[in-house]
């Protein structure tokens, strides 16, 4: 495979100048970024961003990526102040890392809202670096399973109120992932039905009754 290399005042500008030279998309070329590139202070010291590029063979499969999400979550760690070990593993199409530090709860932080932030900026740097699609999950001592569990039981504890009193209970606003839990949850309760409510990435979800009583108000108009 023969590489080229590029330059462009950002990463992106230099794969566009790479696409451009071979004609085609970067999907169809194997990436490797040398320099992200520098803007330098006040215009000074400023460098380019640098990549080497190539055409990925027909039918030849892509590298994986996982050596280099490890190494994008122990710079984030290490940026932080964070002394951690992270290793990694592929399930299908998911990226597993998982973290091991002295203090989990520093980095899991309030409802998980630490490790759901560094698996965003993890995801989002490595889209970016690799312009492919990918699906990363960071863990700490299995904190993923007993939250899913701990959703699992709120939603069954939940739900069987709601069928007892016949009245809607609302919870409080949750992540996609999380949503996802107490849908999965009672979905198969036919007694039950759950929607979720506002905007933005946390939501509420509601909780109420498949058949409504005489008097009921409808789910949809509670606050």
């Amino acid at each position: 495979m023969d590489f080229l290399e590029f330059e462009g005042k950002t990463t992106e500008e230099a794969i566009e100048e790479a696409c451009a030279h071979f004609q085609v998309s970067p999907e169809s070329l194997e990436i490797e970024i040398l320099s992200v590139g520098s803007s330098g202070l006040f215009g000074l010291g400023r460098s380019k961003a640098r990549i080497r590029a190539a055409l990925r063979a027909e039918g030849e499969p892509e590298v994986s990526i996982l050596p280099q999400a490890q190494e994008v979550l122990e710079q984030l760690l290490a940026r932080i102040g964070e002394s951690a070990k992270v290793s990694a593993r592929q399930e299908d199409d998911r990226l597993s890392l998982l973290i091991e530090t002295e203090d989990p709860g520093l980095l899991i932080g309030k409802q998980g809202q630490t490790l759901e932030a560094l698996q965003y900026l993890v995801t989002k740097i490595l889209a970016k670096q690799t312009h492919r699609k990918v699906r990363v999950v960071i863990d700490i001592e299995s904190y993923r399973a007993r939250h899913n569990d701990a959703l699992t039981h709120l939603a069954l504890k939940y739900g069987e109120k709601v069928k007892r009193s016949g009245r809607p209970i609302t919870l409080n606003p949750m992540n996609p992932h999380d949503r996802r839990i107490i849908h999965l949850a009672l979905q198969a309760d036919k007694d039950l039905k759950t929607m979720s409510r506002g905007e933005g990435l946390y939501k509420k979800v509601v909780i109420y009754p498949a058949k409504k009583r005489e008097g009921q108000e409808d789910a949809a108009n509670l606050t």
